[in-house]
């Protein structure tokens, strides 16, 4: 940022009292020749500072209108919404006023967000979700989506097609035979010495220690598993999971997972435990 003519002249003055061979140069006259010069030279630079200014301004307007936006851009967008905010005027900035910092952290109520690029046609996809009071990752609020989608779509860049994704969990359904060991386990899971369930708790843990959109991979489900107090040998006889549909409400049928999967909405949730059978 361009200094002023005061800051500019003070450093000149500095510099050269600072200078022995210009001890000569004494005179406290305003008017003096000596100081005419510095306070000229004082001026030219600070001229000269000011146009640096504008033009680097000038450079980063023309970049941020032109250039297109990647998809790591997106996803801080999502995650640096403010809800009851509104932006500053011909910016993709919230106006904050004279909002507390904890006013402003509140309304940024995006926690999770994602984004990819359809298979099939030129679209992005931005999967979004919050947390809830247990902090559980959810759907963020109709009245929150209709105040986030217009968002997105002004701060978006031109000609950019966007699908936001707004869903309820994918729901996991796993059936599972765990061999166990009987002197650290009873025969329903539940842990001799602390009255747990390892095997449940390991599975939530692992959901939680998967990432937003990332691919749940079956046999990182079983590592997590072989891992577990009282476990011998954890086999996973069957998984499958179902989404919401298009329509945004409705569950579709349960697919089968051989291998990976990437959730629709983002993030799973397992449906039940009812499925685990124990076997000595």
């Amino acid at each position: 940022m361009a200094r002023s003519i005061e800051t500019i002249y003070a450093d000149l003055l500095a510099r050269k009292e600072a200078d022995t061979n210009l001890d000569a140069l004494s005179s406290t006259s305003k008017t003096a020749i000596w100081r005419l010069w510095l306070y000229i030279i004082a001026y030219a630079t600070h001229v000269l500072e000011t146009l640096f200014d504008t033009h680097a301004s000038e450079v980063s307007g023309i970049i941020s209108e032109l250039k297109p936006h990647t998809m790591r851009w997106y996803r801080n967008k999502a995650l640096a919404f403010q809800y009851g905010f509104d932006l500053i005027e011909d910016s993709d900035n919230f106006d904050n006023g004279t909002a507390t910092a904890e006013q402003v952290e509140n309304s940024k109520i995006i926690k999770y967000a994602a984004v990819t690029e359809a298979t099939t046609e030129s679209r992005l996809i931005l999967k979004i979700a919050t947390e809830n009071g247990d902090g559980n990752l959810t759907k963020i609020s109709a009245s929150e989506e209709a105040a986030f989608i217009p968002y997105i779509e002004e701060i978006k860049d031109a000609g950019v097609n966007i699908s936001v994704i707004n869903y309820l969990p994918d729901i996991l359904k796993l059936s599972l035979k765990i061999y166990y060991d009987p002197l650290v386990l009873t025969n329903t899971g539940v842990s001799i010495i602390t009255g747990k369930k390892p095997v449940e708790d390991a599975l939530k843990e692992f959901m939680r220690e998967l990432p937003f959109n990332g691919e749940l991979v079956l046999n990182s489900l079983i590592d997590k598993l072989q891992k577990t107090e009282g476990v011998k040998i954890p086999h996973l006889v069957s998984a499958s999971s179902k989404w919401i549909d298009n329509d945004g409400v409705t569950y579709s049928n349960f697919e089968n997972i051989s291998v990976k999967k990437i959730p629709v909405s983002g993030y799973f949730e397992i449906e039940n435990f009812d499925n685990i059978e124990y076997v000595v």
